[in-house]
């Protein structure tokens, strides 16, 4: 494992996120795929807003919100752990987990996917995520978009790392 490790944040372009998502994330906050959200979900469940989540939402986790695009940024150990916390809460509250404790292996596999997954991508690449309902359930695909030169700073949010 290196010293460094990225996750990715919420970022938004225009104002899209806000309508096409119930609720949306947080410009800036921090996000993984959230797919289990839909593990139990049919064709019936996918409609309006919840289908708009279902293909394409990134899952945040400070707001529970959906956004479109994430940006790969470094990430701190305490912030990964803090983050694993919160996600073991929400899957106490909202999925009936008996316990934080008993939520927090889970927890730490979704955090540590997303990850995985930022960890081959440099800072500031934007990724995006598609969902299907196939017969092994849902299928999730990732695209990546590599950083430009010039006009993406003005959109990411970066932590900053006291030294």
């Amino acid at each position: 494992m290196t010293d460094t490790q990225k996750l990715a944040r919420a970022i938004h372009f225009d104002e899209s996120d806000m309508r096409v998502f119930a609720s949306p994330a947080r410009t800036g906050e921090w996000c993984i795929s959230g797919g289990f959200e839909f593990s139990n979900w049919g064709e019936a469940d996918l409609e309006g807003k919840a289908r708009q989540a279902f293909s394409n939402g990134w899952f945040g986790l400070e707001t529970g919100g959906r956004v479109t695009f994430v940006a790969v940024t470094q990430v701190e150990a305490a912030e990964l752990a803090a983050l694993t916390d919160a996600l073991a809460q929400h899957f106490v509250t909202y999925y009936g987990a008996p316990s934080v404790e008993a939520a927090r292996p889970v927890a730490a596999e979704e955090v540590a996917q997303m990850a995985d997954l930022c960890a081959e991508h440099d800072p500031n690449t934007l990724l995006t995520v598609a969902r299907e309902l196939s017969e092994a359930g849902v299928r999730e695909t990732y695209r990546s978009i590599a950083p430009q030169d010039a006009g993406l700073e003005q959109f990411a949010i970066h932590g900053s790392v006291d030294e």
